[in-house]
């Protein structure tokens, strides 16, 4: 019910609105949900395939036709697909790559340390090379990143084994309280520094990254996240850059929500990428 959340809310006129042409390519397709506990450490890990493998040929596809992809979601693991299809389009265009990954999660489990068995615990896990075969070589090689490539922000839920993993694999995160001692511009700098024209920038935007206050409708909220000027704040500093080019905008939750609060919080935010401006000056 995601997606259709965020286009009640008014996303492709508000994007519109900024002067962007923007091109509905509608609801993917896959397999239900068949709600089985985990085997093998991972659940419905063939239909978690499946639906990542969608993800990932439709947004190849539109990189390869010259687009900004936008995927609206649903589970975090299908950024696997998204980060995955991103990294093969840098490879074949000799990119770089920058990945920053907006979330209260670091989404850093793997089968050996997860509780439950859920792949939106272990997304950024894949991607860097730790998972089943069929996720982590979904790029066309694996690892699909370095972990050098990326940037967390706003974590502050981790469990005990993944932490350790996370401080092994040197992932940069910039957790709530580094944001809370140097702040969200600070951090926001840090994260962004050394991109050039040959950068393509991919932001992966869980929207329980938001503190539930603002943000309600997701299935998993954790207290002391960013409020509305340090996510807009997030979002202007990205769009500063000019080298945003891919988008993953994810867990959005209406059963959980107030009256699309979340939804429409979340089509503000990325306007916000697309050039709206709280800053008076030219």
């Amino acid at each position: 019910m995601g997606p259709e959340a965020l286009r009640v809310a008014g996303l492709q006129a508000a994007l519109e609105g900024h002067g962007v042409a923007v091109t509905d390519c509608g609801n993917l397709h896959g397999p239900a949900n068949p709600w089985l506990p985990a085997d093998g450490g991972y659940r419905h890990l063939a239909e978690v395939v499946a639906w990542n493998q969608a993800v990932h040929d439709t947004v190849l596809r539109e990189l390869q036709a010259g687009q900004l992809p936008i995927l609206l979601g649903g589970d975090h693991c299908l950024s696997i697909g998204s980060v995955s299809a991103v990294a093969r389009h840098c490879r074949a265009q000799g990119k770089k790559l920058r990945v920053l990954w907006l979330d209260a999660h670091a989404d850093f489990n793997t089968r050996e340390l997860t509780p439950s068995g859920n792949t939106h615990g272990m997304p950024v896990a894949c991607l860097c090379g730790l998972g089943p075969p069929a996720l982590i070589g979904m790029s066309g090689q694996a690892p699909a990143i370095n972990p050098k490539w990326l940037r967390q922000i706003g974590i502050r839920s981790v469990d005990a084994g993944e932490k350790r993993l996370v401080q092994q694999i040197g992932l940069e995160v910039f957790d709530m309280r580094f944001i809370d001692e140097m702040g969200m511009r600070h951090a926001m700098a840090l994260a962004l520094a050394t991109l050039d024209e040959h950068t393509h920038l991919h932001l992966s935007f869980d929207v329980d990254f938001l503190d539930p206050e603002i943000a309600p409708g997701v299935a998993t909220t954790v207290r002391g996240g960013p409020g509305y000027r340090e996510a807009q704040l997030c979002m202007e500093m990205v769009a500063d850059t000019g080298r945003l080019a891919s988008l993953d905008l994810m867990e959005l939750n209406p059963a959980l929500d107030i009256r699309n609060r979340t939804a429409e919080l979340a089509v503000d935010l990325v306007e916000s990428l697309f050039g709206k401006s709280t800053l008076m000056r030219a």
